[in-house]
């Protein structure tokens, strides 16, 4: 049987160096995407000429736009580079280059030249759902999404604040804290 083997994680992107490389739909649909889980990334946009609503997004975010050609020296102090361009050798170049940093790179619509992928993502509040489908199926990822926001209801953000209000009031060590709050939250998902 085939497995997902992607390991997820919340990546603080505020505190990191990212570049999109393309300026065209396709960069601003991951451009849009990021911003819309990570409204305060810290992105550089680079390219010869940028598409009306990446010139939109930079306006409200901190996305900076830098108007030139790729070069390598565009991966300096970054750690993370989406390549997004309409040029799959330009693509292919930028893969090379940033793994010869060991920057962590996506080349978009190319799988097999990407350390990680970026699936379909629920935020409600403080809560956080990442869905992958291993790169197979981004409609699959995108349906699923869909089906969470509607199932998980608005107000689960008071849950996770009250949870962590009792978290902080629970005694004991480690292991009587995990206890207690399982206790309490077992039944939290049974619609009885």
């Amino acid at each position: 049987m085939n497995q997902n083997q992607l390991y997820p994680i919340f990546l603080k992107v505020s505190q990191l160096n990212i570049l999109i490389v393309g300026g065209g739909k396709v960069a601003c649909e991951k451009l849009a995407f990021l911003l819309k889980s990570s409204p305060n990334a810290n992105v550089l946009v680079l390219s010869v000429d940028f598409d009306k609503s990446i010139l939109e997004l930079a306006k409200t975010h901190t996305v900076s736009l830098v108007k030139a050609q790729y070069s390598k020296s565009a991966l300096k102090n970054k750690q993370i580079v989406i390549a997004a361009t309409n040029n799959r050798e330009i693509n292919k170049q930028i893969y090379t280059d940033a793994k010869a940093e060991n920057i962590l790179i996506n080349v978009a619509d190319t799988p097999e030249l990407c350390d990680f992928y970026l699936g379909g993502i629920v935020t409600k509040g403080h809560v956080k759902i990442a869905i992958s489908t291993n790169g197979k199926s981004p409609t699959l990822a995108k349906r699923l999404r869909q089906f969470f926001e509607e199932v998980i209801p608005d107000d689960v953000n008071e849950l996770a604040e009250n949870l962590n209000a009792f978290r902080q009031s629970v005694k004991g060590n480690f292991e009587e804290k995990v206890s207690t709050l399982n206790n309490l939250t077992k039944n939290l998902l049974n619609n009885k």
